[in-house]
């Protein structure tokens, strides 16, 4: 197609003759005009981009095999152009489609006057006539995301279709579409725009080999480290052992003596000494043949101290002091029982 211009309309597509190809944005600034910035996404079979290095922008503008790179914004006499530089036969076979898109910053594309897409071969200089130019028109206003193009396969050659559509949620919103993990950072981007920021990996491995080496270090909740010595610590008393009853403590002396009191603290009132229990006064033994003091039942053969006289005979008369002291004394009216039939005369 070398030699002339292909104006497009919506939808419509091209061959492509040559093995790598510049898609140009081209606008008209202005004071009210917003920033624009040129962007692609290559996607596999399924439509969706492969991983987050899919994702050439202003924050990653080469792709990590070559094939896909942003060029630098220039001035031209009639405006500014931001370029993507796509080597087709440069592209790996698990990549479909290429994705050229726009985000506009400050403002949506109905603010964006004379908005094309222009394809060249990147083989030719500057100078040499486009391959295809398509100008991109917003549907609703409020776009500030456009698919603007495609390039796509078709059979063993690449084609160009013209899209022009258009997202409200911006660059973040476009690329999320395709599968992309976008963090929108609170700064500016290399462009001036809101950047999407991919996440580093080498950031994430480093955070986590700090946080994994912290945990290492110091365990949540554990205490000094074996070996130092806490000034401020208490010593913990050793309870007994698990299933061991514990022992009795020995009494002796010195633990109920009191000890030296501390500085503010009182003393423990002394505990006085139990006295001794007096043995039992001695009992002297009765004499032999007469009641014991205290028993129940008298000696055999005399007279039982009671109430009651000895049936036929006269009542006990009472004992002498002597007697009641224990020394034995005779009793003036003992007499003989009396004898039985067979012994009278």
């Amino acid at each position: 197609m070398t030699g002339m211009t292909h104006e497009m309309l919506k939808g419509s597509n091209v061959p492509l003759d040559a093995a790598a190809v510049r898609a140009v944005l081209r606008w008209t600034p202005g004071p009210e005009v917003p920033d624009v910035d040129a962007s692609a996404l290559l996607l596999g079979q399924d439509g969706r981009v492969r991983s987050d290095e899919d994702f050439v922008f202003y924050n990653q503008p080469r792709h990590p095999s070559g094939a896909v790179r942003r060029l630098a914004k220039k001035r031209v006499e009639d405006g500014l152009t931001d370029t993507v530089e796509t080597d087709l036969a440069g592209l790996e076979p698990s990549v479909e489609q290429v994705v050229i898109a726009a985000s506009s910053d400050g403002g949506t594309f109905a603010h964006v006057p004379d908005l094309r897409i222009v394809l060249y071969d990147a083989a030719a200089g500057e100078d040499a006539e486009a391959l295809a130019s398509f100008h991109v028109r917003p549907e609703t206003g409020e776009e500030t995301a456009m698919i603007c193009g495609e390039l796509y396969r078709r059979g063993e050659g690449w084609k160009f279709r013209a899209v022009a559509q258009g997202y409200p949620t911006g660059l973040i919103g476009l690329a999320t579409a395709f599968g992309i993990s976008v963090e929108e950072e609170s700064g500016e981007g290399s462009e001036g725009g809101q950047a999407p920021s991919l996440p580093s990996p080498s950031a994430a491995s480093t955070a986590g080999s700090s946080a994994s080496g912290t945990s290492a270090a110091a365990p949540a909740g554990a205490g000094p480290a074996a070996g130092t010595a806490d000034a401020d610590a208490t010593q913990a008393i050793p309870g007994p052992a698990t299933g061991a009853a514990p022992a009795p403590a020995a009494v002796t002396p010195a633990a109920v003596t009191p000890a030296a009191a501390a500085p503010g603290a009182t003393a423990a009132p002394a505990i006085p000494p139990v006295p001794p229990v007096p043995p039992p006064p001695p009992t002297a033994p009765p004499a032999y043949g007469y009641p014991h003091p205290g028993a129940g039942q008298p000696a055999y053969g005399y007279p039982q101290p009671t109430s009651q006289p000895a049936y036929g005979y006269p009542h006990a008369a009472p004992q002498p002091a002597a007697a009641a002291a224990g020394a034995p004394v005779p009793d003036p009216y003992f007499q003989l029982p009396p004898m039985g039939p067979q012994f009278q005369r």
